[in-house]
């Protein structure tokens, strides 16, 4: 684990510093293709000097020299683009209402802006790590109960990648502590206590999520799904991942038109069927869809789990689902706007009402347009042979992970997922 206390801000705030500074100089190499000389840097020292300054401020007040951002390195890229963001906003005011400094620094702030944010996730994430990290892990005290608390404690003890370890699982002589606490499920006489201690505390969930990347299905209730509702996703979001899923679509019904004929002499080869499959899946807000895929076993997929009929992947139908080609017919739904190229995985309708039934809050995940791939399809390991659940439990997993991307939603992370999807396809091919 980093250092912590008054030693690790220092370090942060002199390495922050150090990559402002260092991140003008190369920023003024770009701009002219010279190496800057001391008569080309100074009219920049005097206003950078001030905006360095405010520029940490910033950076405290967004808590980017908190402990609590050390917990949770995933969150850092995210923040610092919003915090530099408002920076670079920043310094052009102030560059446009002091215009004695005598520098139109237009091209030089964006700029600026990518060899800062390079320079600072370098310093965070790579040598600042290394420069702070001491030989015991941290004493933390988790204050949850229950199986996911059971994971998370095995997982992290059991891992010293972490860098943090529970010792406590009450509270007693703990002062001083990190606490891990289940707010949600923690009564309001220790929650009290906590508070009077002044302990620092991160919330159960959080940890979860940073260490498993899904949600802690025990701390779903009302409050959680009104916090996350759709309606609040910005129109920009929506509107650029629309547009990505029409391009993405026209490529998939090209290809989709270039390999059919290939793909249907296959199939009628091993074994006789229709080449195309409707089915009737669920879509966004729990309405009824008709989706378009290549059959891919020998009577078409009913919606029954492995070991449920007499069904089965056919040879060519496995080198579909290797491939994703078994999908590509799904370009009519994307162009349609039922489905996105990205988003929680929908069901056949006969399944999606059986784990409605048996899975609580299971219809929650239609509240946003089902996709192709998504966080589940990336992170969730299945049986060889598998692509999907195929029972209760490994559904709950997929939800975990489906409320997660719900909770999480951003074109940031449709890329990632994204990006890792044509990674994943590419693995499934080189190992056919």
């Amino acid at each position: 684990m980093i250092i912590g206390g008054r030693r690790a801000s220092f370090l942060l705030f002199s390495g922050d510093i150090i990559a402002f500074a260092v991140s003008l100089y190369l920023t003024l190499w770009l701009r002219y293709g010279v190496l800057p000389e001391a008569v080309t840097i100074a009219p920049y020292v005097v206003p950078f000097s001030l905006l360095f300054s405010f520029w940490v401020l910033v950076f405290y007040s967004s808590g980017l020299y908190s402990k609590r951002l050390s917990l949770f390195p995933s969150r850092l890229p995210d923040a610092l683009l919003r915090t530099q963001l408002a920076n670079i906003l920043f310094a052009a005011v102030f560059f446009f209402l002091v215009p004695s400094f005598g520098i139109a620094p237009k091209t030089i702030l964006v700029l600026y802006l990518l060899v800062s944010l390079a320079l600072v996730l370098a310093w965070r994430l790579v040598f600042y790590p290394r420069l702070s990290l001491r030989r015991s892990r941290e004493k933390v005290v988790l204050l949850a109960q229950g199986e996911e608390a059971e994971e998370l404690f095995k997982e992290v003890n059991g891992n010293p990648r972490y860098g943090i370890e529970f010792v406590e699982r009450e509270l007693g002589h703990t002062h001083g502590a990190l606490l891990v606490v289940d707010t949600m499920h923690t009564d309001a006489a220790l929650r009290s206590c906590i508070a009077s201690n002044g302990q620092p505390a991160v919330e159960f969930e959080d940890l979860y999520e940073e260490v498993f990347d899904r949600i802690p299905l025990s701390q779903l209730g009302s409050a959680w799904f009104t916090e996350h509702d759709v309606q609040a996703d910005p129109f920009w979001y929506l509107f650029l991942k629309r547009a990505i899923d029409i391009i993405g679509g026209l490529l998939m019904g090209l290809i989709t038109f270039v390999v059919t004929p290939f793909v249907a002499l296959a199939l009628q080869i091993e074994y006789p069927g229709p080449v195309f499959l409707v089915q009737t899946r669920m879509g966004q807000h729990g309405t009824r869809i008709r989706t378009y895929k290549f059959r891919s076993m020998r009577f078409g997929d009913k919606g029954a789990w492995k070991g449920e009929g007499e069904n089965a992947v056919t040879r060519v139908g496995g080198f579909l689902r290797k491939t994703s080609l078994d999908e590509f017919p799904q370009f009519v739904n994307v162009l349609k706007g039922e489905i996105s190229l990205i988003g929680p995985r929908n069901d056949i309708e006969a399944l999606g009402e059986r784990l409605a039934d048996a899975i609580p809050y299971y219809l929650f995940r239609y509240s946003v347009r089902p996709g192709i791939t998504g966080w589940a399809q990336i992170n969730q390991q299945y049986e060889q042979g598998n692509v999907s659940p195929q029972s209760i439990e490994e559904t709950k997993v997929r939800l975990a992970y489906d409320f997660y991307y719900l909770k999480h939603r951003s074109l940031g992370l449709d890329i990632i997922i994204a990006v890792k999807t044509v990674k994943r396809m590419f693995f499934r091919v080189s190992s056919w």
